[in-house]
């Protein structure tokens, strides 16, 4: 993560001119300023119609990225998982055993599409998300096996085990990272549990170099998210009701996201990180998560263009991805050099009371409740397509669910 390594990896991640397509002014000089977009969604539908690899050939993604709420929404809308449901349910899968088969298959396909991006920047992007069972998060030993299971399943190299970023998944990603496996490390809201996270991939580097393995084909991306701290920290904000309050809405994400790139920064000059680089070692990259506006107020490209550096990925929802290309205005580096600036907005936070790591803390636990949520969503959804396709086999009829 050194300086010299970031711009090896932002040249590597930058598609040839000629190979730009259609993609629009906005999204070509983003992708010049060296940041690697992708895309917050996936579904079979995105697939079989051919939009993803549009959207890879056309307008600059070069990823994807996945959760439970992303597969949720994707399983209860249409017709498109309904023929795996009934071939699921003869052979009498049980729902857990369903929703493993289908997701991995969904990534696995994701990640096929976007197997030429990855051979062409060598291995630094043409990634595809897929995150452990959430319900695992507060337990490392199971949080290692899952991610095992997922990488063995989907069986690709260009896949990214998502592991979300608790004190008991630190060690998770560690030991993941120690075998070989690419991580993406997600639900960081903390510019501390950053720090540790950029620790724990240190040290999977560290004793995965010592086992022998081959650090050139190990990646990991670290998800820290944005529009959630402003949704929180602008309605404390609000009940203070005051101007001075009024004045830091819309900061404070930004200012975390930019303290956060300068941890990174003093990483890369790290003796720790110029050894593992010398040995073949990929940077950790920063990625920027949650990047969809809360607030209608905001500009619908204010997370894009305002944490814009090179070496980064932002991992973009479609509506952001579309208004992106629309009309961002992309005017260079907006973050490196800002860290006294974003250091003042959270002193001035702290001083009106509003303690930021306080917010950061709520944000993990309810950002584990809501992925926790949006599994039992797609546990329901699956178990009640799975029985009306064994309805459907048991009658003879064949219908969908």
């Amino acid at each position: 993560m050194s300086e010299q390594s970031t711009q090896e990896t932002t040249g590597q991640g930058t598609p040839k001119a000629e190979d730009r397509g259609a993609r629009s002014a906005p999204l070509d000089r983003l992708v010049q300023e060296g940041v690697a977009v992708w895309l917050d969604d996936l579904s079979r539908e995105r697939l079989r119609t051919g939009n993803l690899a549009d959207l890879v050939a056309h307008h600059g993604v070069v990823g994807v990225t996945t959760n439970p709420s992303i597969f949720a929404s994707a399983l209860a809308k249409g017709d498109a998982y309904d023929e795996q449901l009934r071939e699921l349910a003869a052979q009498g899968a049980d729902v857990e055993d369903a929703v493993f088969r289908i997701t991995t298959d969904d990534v696995r396909e994701a990640a096929d599409v976007l197997r030429p991006v990855y051979d062409a920047t060598d291995g630094v992007d043409g990634r595809v998300s897929i995150e452990v069972d959430p319900r695992l998060a507060r337990d490392t030993e199971k949080t290692v096996a899952s991610a095992k299971a997922l990488w063995s399943t989907v069986d690709r190299p260009n896949v990214f085990i998502k592991i979300p970023a608790t004190i008991e998944g630190l060690p998770a990603i560690t030991a993941v990272l120690a075998e070989g496996i690419s991580v993406n490390v997600t639900l960081i809201f903390s510019l501390e549990r950053y720090r540790a996270v950029l620790d724990a991939f240190l040290t999977g580097l560290e004793q995965a170099k010592e086992k022998g393995i081959d650090l050139a084909p190990v990646a990991s991306v670290a998800s820290f998210f944005v529009s959630r701290v402003d949704a929180a920290i602008d309605k404390r904000l609000d009940e203070l009701g005051t101007e001075e309050a009024a004045a830091l809405r819309g900061k404070a994400a930004l200012a975390n996201a930019r303290l956060a790139y300068g941890a990174y920064q003093e990483v890369a000059a790290s003796d720790r990180w110029k050894a593992l680089a010398a040995a073949g070692a990929k940077p950790q990259r920063p990625l920027w998560a949650s990047t969809g506006v809360k607030d209608p107020a905001y500009p619908d490209t204010l997370y894009v263009q305002e944490l814009v550096v090179a070496g980064v990925v932002n991992t973009m929802p479609a509506g952001t991805l579309e208004a992106t290309e629309d009309h961002a205005e992309i005017t260079g580096d907006t973050v490196t050099g800002r860290t006294e600036e974003s250091q003042e907005v959270v002193d001035r936070l702290a001083a009106l009371g509003v303690s930021l790591d306080e917010v950061t803390e709520a944000l993990e636990v309810d950002g584990l409740q809501k992925f926790d949520q949006a599994w039992e969503q797609l546990l329901g959804t699956v178990r009640d397509g799975l029985g009306g396709a064994q309805e459907a086999v048991a009658s003879g009829s064949g219908a969908s669910r």
